[in-house]
């Protein structure tokens, strides 16, 4: 066997990324699909589209390359986490649209549980906050809103998942209905501590547990597929921001990643202990392998690289992603305009999904390259609040971030964030982590890498972006970013 499989289903698109024993990427594919707004808010994907576009890429990769069926040794498996499928399990046809991480749509239901005094219990058993972003509340919300659901579901008939559940699921043609604690963690219905689901938590939230996937190790193997040509061992699971930290080797505690995807995610190892959150981000496990499980703080940023997605899509200042750079180098500054990108909510360490997004300091000399710049800034300055309340968690100083995701590739960016946290940014050789992690993890499954040792020697540095600016001059930029933000709170009732 030469190579493993990563089938990475985000949020905007299906890869599959085939890796060779050296971690280095041998081939890939890759297929946006359509993003689906129903309400203000309210963001969904079709079911189908998720799975026919990773099929299709899975052939793709393989294809690309000119790699047999036979030579791959197992299939690892990463996704958009917290975005909410439930489907009936005697058709696997789905009864409602996907329910993406991003929709806000159950804001006043988590606030009548906060007003219900359920908050506490939530947090100690799940590590999370009760906000829109977690599965739970998206589950409850199809259950009450699709005619029959809630008695199909009380007679056993349906199943919930998150996507990689749902990829599993057919994957095996309907034979396993599993996920790993990763994902589960991620639900409002797993107690991380006792790392099974929680019948007090399930029956607040009114979710019966039989809808509920099995929980198994993020590094075991699960089954075969037969779909790819050929039977194909499914090795490996993980959410797909705890496998960008796998990926990044941030195995020992205090290690620290962030992924600059359509969101931004920061994590932190932990190590065996989970560690509560006392500065608003969240305590989740990172992932179980064998016996031990590892644990993780989180920060999330709502709106990340979608930021750039926007200007290119609803303002179309650019044709494609990759000229923002180009655009933003334009000027030597945003010239005072701020953009605060919270096009759905802010996410930790604010948690509001009343916050709007707004632009400020625009003025007749403002032009598309400050926007567009303001815009790459408006990344930074989210990572940086999310350090800031990891640093008083964890009681110690940043010493290096290390970076991936597809703006991590922005070279602009990269160094602003440099500037902004006085911390040197580094960027690996191989950035498609979340892949890679995913592939790590399935791989040890097999035998195909022997150790997370071995893995470590295979992490390499492409570059160290070193801070630059004035120690003031960044101040006055955090400063402004932080007057703007505190003016878009609340936004919307």
């Amino acid at each position: 066997m030469k190579y493993v499989l990563a089938l990475d289903q985000g949020t905007t698109s299906s890869r599959a990324i085939v890796f060779d024993h050296a971690g280095s990427i041998v081939s890939t594919a890759q297929k946006e699909f359509e993003q689906l707004f129903p309400e203000p808010g309210q963001v969904e994907h079709r079911p189908e589209d998720i799975w026919e576009t990773q099929l299709e890429t899975a052939h793709a990769a393989l294809s690309n390359g000119g790699i047999d069926p036979s030579d791959i040794a197992c299939i690892g498996i990463t996704n958009q986490r917290e975005t909410t499928l439930v489907w009936d399990r005697r058709t696997g046809t789905p009864i409602h649209n996907a329910i993406v991480w991003q929709d806000r749509r159950t804001a006043s239901f988590c606030d009548g549980l906060k007003g219900e005094g359920h908050e506490p219990l939530f947090t100690q058993k799940t590590g999370l906050v009760l906000d829109p972003y977690f599965s739970g509340t998206k589950v409850r919300w199809i259950l009450d809103n699709v005619d029959g659901a809630r008695e199909d579901a009380e007679a056993g008939h349906l199943a919930f998942g998150t996507v990689d559940s749902w990829l599993i699921w057919n994957l095996t043609g309907g034979n396993k209905h599993v996920t790993d604690p990763s994902n589960a963690s991620r639900t409002l219905l797993y107690n991380i501590v006792d790392l099974r689901w929680d019948s007090e938590l399930c029956s607040i939230m009114g979710v019966p547990q039989s809808l509920l996937p099995e929980v198994i190790p993020s590094s075991s193997v699960v089954a075969e597929t037969e779909l790819l040509g050929g039977s194909i061992p499914i090795a490996g699971i993980a959410g797909d921001q705890q496998a960008a930290l796998f990926g990044q080797v941030c195995t020992e505690p205090g290690m620290v990643k962030n992924t600059y995807g359509t969101g931004c995610f920061m994590l932190m190892n932990t190590g065996t202990e989970p560690i509560p959150s006392k500065n608003n981000l969240l305590t989740t496990v990172a992932w179980k392998i064998g016996d031990r499980t590892e644990y993780a703080l989180e920060g999330s940023v709502f709106i990340g690289g979608a930021v750039v997605q926007w200007l290119r899509d609803g303002l179309h200042l650019i044709d494609d992603s990759s000229e923002v750079e180009a655009l933003a180098s334009k000027v030597k500054s945003s010239e005072g305009v701020v953009m605060v990108p919270a096009f759905t909510g802010l996410g930790a360490p604010h948690w509001d999904p009343y916050a709007r997004g707004a632009i400020f300091g625009l003025t007749r000399g403002t032009n598309d390259a400050h926007l567009a710049r303001a815009a790459l800034e408006s990344i930074a300055f989210q990572v940086a609040d999310l350090i800031s309340a990891m640093e008083k968690d964890a009681g110690v100083e940043l010493s290096e971030l290390r970076v991936d995701g597809g703006a991590a590739s922005n070279n602009l960016l990269m160094q602003f964030q440099a500037d902004i946290l006085a911390t040197e940014t580094v960027r690996p050789v191989v950035q498609e982590t979340t892949a890679l992690g995913a592939a790590y993890l399935a791989g040890l499954a097999v035998g195909f890498w022997a150790s997370i040792d071995e893995l470590k020697q295979q992490w390499q540095i492409d570059r160290t972006f070193s801070p630059e600016m004035d120690a003031g001059q960044a101040e006055s930029h955090t400063e402004l970013w932080s007057r703007a933000l505190s003016r878009t709170g609340s936004w919307i009732k």
